[in-house]
């Protein structure tokens, strides 16, 4: 198993690497979608944050939310950049701070509820949180490219 602060290491890169990406957004680009079905700027923000948390609960708390329809439309109800980034830092820190006050025993502990993950070590969400954001980020990206502005390289 990682260390801890390796795990807290990848929750900050993933961090970076997302706001880097949206440093090319403005607070008027909250509301783009390609197409009306898609998230927006802000709700794929608002999904990534929320996602954190999902993960955090799933593994650290009382277990996976599974009602997907209500997290979708929670998501969907921000429209501001702003405030999604703003709950996006929230949720990384919360993430860090379970990740931090964890013993190294708990985070190789299987998650109990085995719906998600299959019962992985609880420490395996902060790769989950890194996979989900990155595909978020990776969308983030398109929708930067169709707004015609150039997508910060995230790695640098």
């Amino acid at each position: 198993m990682t260390t801890k602060q390796g795990l807290t290491k990848e929750l900050e890169m993933s961090l970076d690497r997302l706001r880097k990406t949206l440093s090319v957004f403005d607070e008027e680009d909250s509301a783009f979608a390609p197409d009306p079905p898609l998230f927006t700027v802000a709700g794929h923000v608002a999904h990534a944050a929320d996602s954190v948390d999902w993960f955090v609960e799933g593994a650290f708390g009382a277990g996976w939310r599974m009602d997907f329809e209500a997290m979708e439309a929670n998501t969907r109800a921000v429209t501001s950049l702003a405030k999604a980034s703003a709950w996006l830092d929230r949720a990384y820190a919360a993430a860090a701070e379970v990740v931090q006050s964890a013993s190294v025993e708990a985070l190789s502990e299987p998650i109990p509820d085995r719906r998600i993950m299959g019962g992985a070590p609880r420490g395996a969400v902060v790769a989950a949180i890194v996979d989900h954001t990155a595909h978020h980020r990776g969308a983030l990206a398109v929708y930067a490219r169709l707004l015609g502005k150039a997508p910060v390289m995230p790695y640098s």
